[in-house]
């Protein structure tokens, strides 16, 4: 690991490659061994260095926490140049395959975040928040009316498709093309749902 002493940098930049070091440190570790020690060791620096920057553990915690889930966001983004059925194809490809490729990550903020810092926990469900509007998005412009049930539904299935990454991909590294196509029906099927309920 390079000592990051010897790399001149804005201070925003010092702090990025040290929220970025602790990122790394998810692929491997839960974040509860995230502590400011093993950082400042990972990173090269000195602990109090870090102080500077986070002030608290918790708010290093909340750092790298943030920069994992805007990392899942970006790769998973939408593209509005596809009609919504091939949009959230699309999108559940890309997410299968950011977490094959950043697996204890993923794994991290799903099931490592749960007994953690209030704020921390915030961040995680922001992203699902913002993954169930994306999919309302897409249903809505398909002609799927826009009800309380379907909003729950799909919050819930962010939900869902979280745990069925993790055991298709991360415990059984399933085919991605399976998965999807798994989680489409389900999709479907919990979307269908919503139109029999009164809600």
């Amino acid at each position: 690991m390079p000592d990051l002493r010897r790399v001149r940098l804005t201070p925003e930049e010092r702090r990025a490659q040290l929220v970025a070091t602790g990122v790394n440190f998810l692929a491997e570790h839960s974040l509860d061994e995230l502590t400011m020690d093993v950082l400042a060791q990972r990173a090269g620096v000195s602990r109090p260095l870090l102080f500077h920057y986070f002030d608290t553990r918790q708010g290093m915690h909340l750092a790298v926490v943030t920069m994992a889930r805007d990392s899942l966001l970006l790769a998973s983004e939408p593209r509005d140049d596809l009609e919504p059925r091939a949009r959230i194809r699309d999108t559940l490809l890309r997410i299968t395959e950011f977490v094959r490729q950043h697996q204890g990550t993923f794994h991290s903020l799903v099931r490592g975040i749960a007994s953690g810092d209030p704020a921390v926990r915030r961040v995680v469900d922001e992203s699902r928040d913002l993954n169930a509007e994306r999919l309302l998005d897409a249903f809505t412009e398909l002609g799927t009316p826009n009800t309380p049930g379907l909003r729950v539904a799909l919050r819930s299935w962010v939900s869902f498709t979280e745990e069925t990454l993790i055991s298709l991909v991360i415990d059984r590294d399933e085919d991605p093309e399976v998965v999807v196509r798994f989680l489409e029906a389900t999709l479907d099927g919990v979307v269908s749902a919503t139109g029999e309920l009164p809600l």
